[in-house]
């Protein structure tokens, strides 16, 4: 599932692969009571026994063109990619062109955000591959840098030139494509890549989801300096496959000192003298081994590099704030100035005990 990173016909709207062999796309619309729902609005069957793997927008990059074409490439397991075109009235898929790229599974197919003809794909006979949509019958390039399967790939959205590549060799492959026969770096990091995310506003933050590895971030600069400590936090969930994972497009902005920093009529909510660090509102549904727990047990870890990880979190109050000392949730349009970057939000679900995670990370 991925949103698309635009409204479309003034819907937030949400595309997805499903098992059923199609690819659907949901809209976001108001409901009764101040509650959302989402409404299929578009569906369109790939072809007959085959499973879409993955799907991606053409819309990553902020400031697209007016005219420029809304998109979605999928893979499936026959090894093919689909290249589908969104009405924007509607909204509604139509077919493009489909092709054979990969001799097995194709798990991964990623845009190219800065130049939309391009997409990438990775499969489980250990290839990524580029292609130019407009003439699709051979790959731009091919690489075997990986050994293993590849699933993972995902474009740059600050960098014009820079992909990330993740397989289940376990290692994170950072690339200049311009010269895409040897990567800018390689990453180890402790279980198959399934899924990467580039932050949505710090260009440098790369996030992995790293099955049973649990999750990582990576920092972009340290690892194309060839610095030893290119991993800026590995956490590991021991009783689950992290498969999904994803940034929250929120951000934080520091509240004058003299505001209160809780909502004062709750007993629950506590300063940052009384408890530095912030237990779950509710227990947690994930078994007592995935919980993060410093040397006191009370819901936060902090990592050798100096960053915080606490989770899971409480839900924001009406005035936005999270039960952080002194921190708010800000406007992403309005406030960019004011957002504190040392704070994110991230999410994460796993496998076996289909749990959803939110955590947030401070980057001290």
């Amino acid at each position: 599932m991925k949103w698309c990173h635009v409204p479309v016909a003034g819907h937030p709207v949400l595309g997805v692969a499903d098992a059923s062999g199609s690819i659907e796309l949901l809209r976001l619309v108001p409901s009764e009571q101040d509650t959302w729902t989402l409404q299929p609005c578009s569906r369109l069957a790939l072809e007959k026994q085959c499973l879409p793997l993955s799907l991606d927008w053409s819309t990553g990059k902020a400031g697209r063109a007016s005219d420029q074409p809304l998109k979605i490439i999928s893979s499936d397991s026959k090894g093919q990619l689909h290249l589908l075109k969104i009405s924007e009235a509607g909204p509604g898929l139509q077919a493009v062109v489909t092709w054979q790229a990969h001799q097995f599974e194709a798990w991964v197919a990623a845009f190219n955000y800065w130049q939309t003809e391009v997409v990438y794909s990775g499969g489980d006979d250990g290839l990524l591959k580029g292609w130019d949509t407009r003439m699709p019958d051979a790959a731009t390039f091919s690489s075997r840098r990986h050994s293993m399967g590849v699933c993972s790939v995902q474009s740059s959205p600050h960098r014009e030139h820079v992909l990330a590549t993740g397989s289940f060799d376990e290692h994170v492959l950072l690339w200049d494509m311009r010269s895409p026969r040897r990567p800018l770096a390689d990453v180890p990091v402790r279980g198959g890549v399934w899924r990467l995310k580039w932050h949505p506003f710090q260009r440098d933050l790369l996030l992995a989801a790293c099955m049973h590895g649990g999750f990582t971030i990576i920092s972009y600069q340290k690892a194309a300096e060839e610095e030893q400590h290119a991993v800026s936090l590995a956490y590991p969930l021991p009783s689950s496959l992290v498969y999904g994972i994803d940034w929250s497009w929120l951000h934080f902005c520091r509240l004058p000192q003299t505001q209160p920093s809780c909502p004062g009529g709750d007993p629950e909510a506590r300063t940052a003298d009384q408890d530095p660090t912030l237990k779950a509102a509710d227990p947690s549904p994930a078994p007592s081994s995935e919980r993060l727990a410093d040397s006191d047990g009370v819901g936060g870890t902090t990592h050798q590099n100096g960053s915080q990880l606490e989770a899971p979190l409480q839900t924001e109050d009406e005035d936005g704030r999270l039960p952080t000392p002194g921190v708010k949730v800000c406007d992403c349009d309005q406030d960019l100035e004011a957002a504190d970057f040392d704070i994110n939000l991230l999410a994460t679900c796993s496998f076996y005990n289909h749990v959803l995670h939110l955590w947030k990370w401070e980057n001290i």
